[in-house]
C-alpha cells in the first residue's frame, strides 16, 4: 500500500469551494428546460490591471463602490467622473472566445468585463429563476444590477446561480460578468500546457425558469445485461428546498411508467425491462425518458449499454470491444477558435467518423455538451477528461479540491450520455508517491460518482526496460485504473519511425492496454520525402511504422487514440517555418485539409472494424 502523503491545507479556500458547491447546486439538462437565451453581442472592457475589481490599494471593491465595474457606468451628475464605460463600439460574441474575435486579443490573458442588458418578465410568478453558464474560462464573477450572484472557478464545466426576486427587474437588467483566464500555479490546469488558453464566455448563457420544487438532475444506467430482465438503476435529485415525496419515471417506447419514493431530496430508481435495444456504435439507440416530480417535468434521450474491463479485454454490452479512436481538442482549426456549437461538434465528430473511428478522446478537458450529445446520436464512444495535466501541485489540498470539483461537474453534466465510457482524471503526470496518492483519490472519486463506467488516466511509458528489448508500462497508478492507457511517441520524440520495427510493449498489470496518444508533426501541404521531418511524407512514414507495430501488440491491446485529429494552436510550438504557434500533429491541417497519414489510419481502422465489428 502507498503511504498517505501529507498535504498542505488551505482551509479558507476549501471552505469557499465547499460553500459554493452547497449553495449553487448544479442544474443539469438545461436543454430540456424553459430557457431564455442571453447569447449574442455583449459589451466589454479589457481590464489587465483589474481596476474594476480592486481599488488603488489593491483591496476588493465593495458593492456600493462607485468605480466598481459591475455598477452602472452612467454618471449620476455632471461632476460624477466615471473612468470606465461600456459601449457598442466594443462588443464580443457570446458564446465565443475573445482571442479569435479581435487581433488585439490574440495572445491576451487577463480580465475582461462583459455587460449585457435585458428585459425580463417571468412566465409564472411563482417560478424561480437561475442564470446558467455552459462554461467560462477560467475564474468568473457574476453580478446582476450591482449585486454579486457568485463566483465559479474552472474553465470547462457548467455552473449556475439563482437570481432572487428582489434583484431581477422587468426592465433594464444590468448583467456584468468578470472573466479572468490568467493561468496560475495552484489552478487546474496549471501554468504549463500544450494548448492555447482561450479566454471568455465560451458556451451558452441562459436564464432558466423552474418551479418552486424542481429536479436538479437525474441518472439512469443499465447495470445488468439480460435480454429478458435488464436492470436499470439510478437516481433523481431534487432541489435542496424541495418537499416532493415521490417521483415518476416513464419510458413510453418500453411501456414503462413507475413511481419511486423520495427521501432527503433524492429518489433511488431501480426497475427491470425486457426487449431492450442496447446502445452501441453500430446501433446508437436512444429512448425518450420522462421524469416527473411535483410540478416539474424533465425529458431526455438516453441510450442504455454496459461497459466493463474484464481481465485483459474491454466489453461493451458483454462483447469484445476494440477502440478505434482519435484525440480531439475543442477547436475549429480553419478559424483558430474554440469550438462551442452543434455545427462545430458535427464537423469534428464527422471527421472522426470519416476516419472510421468508433471512439474519440476529448482532450484535455470536458468539451461542450453538444459534443457528447451528438456522440450519443452518432454512435461514437467517448473518453472525457479533466485538465489535471503535467505538473500541477500534487501536494496541495486546495488543488485537489478544484480537481474534484471539475470532475464532479463533468460527471454530473454528462452522467446520462451512453457514449461516454471512460472518465479520465489526467494526462502525463510525473511519477511520485504524492502524485499517485492525488490521482488515486481522483479515481476513487470518479468511481464513487459513477461506478458504471471505466476510470483511467493517460500515463507515460518507460522506454526500453533494463536488460530487455521492451517498452514497459509500470506506472504505480496502473494499479488503480480500469484500463492501462499510455502515451508514446516512438519515432518522433525518440528515434525515427524505423525504431518501431523492433519495438515491443508490455505492462505489469493484467488489464486492457490502450495507447492514448501517438503522433508526429507535419506542416499541411509540405510534400517532400519520408526522411524529411515536418513533411506530410514523414508523418505518413511514422504512421506506417506505428501501424505495423500495432499489429504485433500483446493480446490485451484494446485500442488507440492517436494525437490528434486536427492541428491546434499552441504557444509552445515556435518553429518559424513549420509551426508558427501551432501544434501540427493533426491528421487534418489548419485549413481543414486531410494529410496523407489520415488515409493510412483510416485504412487500418477499416481492417480493425472487420476483425472487431
Amino acid at each position: 500500500m502507498l503511504k498517505k502523503t501529507a498535504i498542505v491545507t488551505t482551509a479558507f479556500a476549501l471552505q469557499i469551494l465547499a460553500a459554493n458547491a452547497q449553495k449553487n447546486q448544479l442544474i443539469t439538462d438545461i436543454e430540456g428546460r424553459k430557457t431564455i437565451s442571453l447569447n449574442g453581442k455583449w459589451q466589454y472592457i479589457v481590464d489587465p490591471y483589474e481596476t474594476g475589481f480592486y481599488d488603488y490599494r489593491f483591496k476588493e471593491r465593495l458593492e456600493k463602490d462607485n468605480d466598481a465595474f459591475w455598477n452602472s457606468d452612467v454618471p449620476k451628475n455632471k461632476y460624477d467622473h466615471k473612468e470606465y464605460g461600456y459601449s457598442d463600439k466594443n462588443t464580443l460574441k457570446v458564446p465565443g472566445d475573445w482571442n479569435s474575435q479581435d487581433a488585439k486579443f490574440l495572445y491576451y490573458e487577463g480580465t475582461v468585463w462583459y455587460k449585457k442588458t435585458f428585459d425580463y418578465k417571468k412566465s409564472n410568478a411563482s417560478d424561480r429563476v437561475f442564470l446558467s453558464f455552459g462554461a467560462a474560462n477560467y475564474k468568473t464573477d457574476v453580478y446582476l444590477n450591482g449585486k454579486k450572484l457568485g463566483q465559479h472557478i474552472g474553465g470547462f464545466t457548467p455552473f449556475n446561480f439563482e437570481i432572487p426576486d428582489s434583484i431581477i427587474r422587468t426592465k433594464g437588467n444590468y448583467l456584468v460578468v468578470k472573466v479572468d483566464n490568467k493561468r496560475g500555479a495552484e489552478e487546474i490546469p496549471t501554468l504549463n500546457t500544450d494548448w492555447w488558453n482561450y479566454g471568455g464566455i465560451t458556451r451558452d448563457v441562459k436564464l432558466v425558469e423552474l418551479p418552486a420544487n424542481f429536479i436538479t438532475g437525474f441518472s439512469l444506467q443499465l447495470t445488468k445485461l439480460s435480454p429478458g430482465d435488464n436492470k436499470i438503476q439510478g437516481n433523481v435529485k431534487l432541489d435542496q428546498s424541495s418537499n416532493v415525496s415521490e417521483v415518476q419515471v416513464e419510458i413510453p417506447e418500453l411501456k414503462l411508467k413507475q413511481s419511486f419514493p423520495a427521501s432527503n431530496n433524492i429518489a433511488a430508481i431501480d426497475f427491470t425491462v425486457a426487449n431492450l435495444q442496447y446502445w452501441s456504435p453500430k446501433t446508437p439507440k436512444l429512448y425518450r425518458v420522462i421524469v416527473t416530480a411535483g410540478a416539474d417535468k424533465l425529458e431526455d434521450k438516453i441510450g442504455f449499454r454496459t461497459i466493463e474491463a474484464k481481465g485483459e479485454q474491454l466489453l461493451l454490452n458483454g462483447k469484445h470491444l476494440f477502440l478505434r479512436g482519435i484525440s480531439i481538442h475543442e477547436e475549429i482549426p480553419q478559424e483558430g477558435r474554440r469550438a462551442y456549437s452543434r455545427a462545430d461538434a458535427l464537423q469534428l465528430l464527422g471527421w472522426a467518423k470519416e476516419l472510421n473511428c468508433n471512439m474519440v478522446r476529448l482532450a484535455h478537458y470536458p468539451h461542450d455538451e453538444s459534443m457528447t450529445r451528438i456522440a450519443d446520436s452518432l454512435g461514437v464512444l467517448v473518453w472525457s477528461e479533466i485538465p489535471v495535466y503535467w505538473t500541477i501541485n500534487f501536494k496541495s489540498e486546495e488543488v485537489l479540491g478544484k480537481a474534484k470539483q471539475q470532475l464532479t461537474e463533468m460527471v454530473t453534466r454528462d452522467q446520462n450520455r451512453a457514449s461516454i465510457i471512460i472518465w479520465s482524471v489526467g494526462n502525463e503526470t510525473p511519477i511520485s508517491e504524492t502524485r499517485t496518492n492525488f490521482m488515486h483519490t481522483l479515481l476513487q472519486t470518479a468511481k464513487e460518482l459513477d461506478p458504471t463506467r471505466l476510470a483511467s488516466a493517460a500515463l507515460e511509458v518507460s522506454y526500453k526496460a533494463e536488460g530487455k528489448n521492451i517498452n514497459l508500462i509500470d506506472d504505480p497508478l496502473g494499479k488503480y485504473v480500469d484500463m492501462v492507457s499510455f502515451n508514446e511517441y516512438l519515432g518522433w520524440y525518440l528515434g525515427t519511425p524505423d525504431s518501431c520495427k523492433t519495438a515491443n510493449w508490455a505492462t505489469i498489470y493484467d488489464k486492457p492496454l490502450f495507447i492514448s496518444e501517438t503522433g508526429a508533426e507535419a506542416k499541411g501541404g509540405f510534400i517532400s520525402s519520408s526522411k524529411a521531418m515536418w513533411s506530410e511524407d514523414y508523418q505518413a512514414w511514422y504512421y506506417k511504422e506505428q501501424i505495423a507495430m500495432l499489429k504485433r501488440m500483446p493480446a490485451n491491446f484494446s485500442g488507440i487514440s492517436p494525437w490528434i485529429l486536427a492541428d491546434f494552436r499552441s504557444p509552445r510550438r515556435n518553429n518559424p517555418t513549420y509551426q508558427q504557434g501551432w501544434n501540427t500533429k493533426g491528421l487534418i491541417d489548419r485549413n481543414g485539409k486531410k494529410k496523407k497519414a489520415f488515409f493510412l489510419l483510416k485504412e487500418y481502422y477499416g481492417e480493425m472494424e472487420k476483425m472487431y465489428p
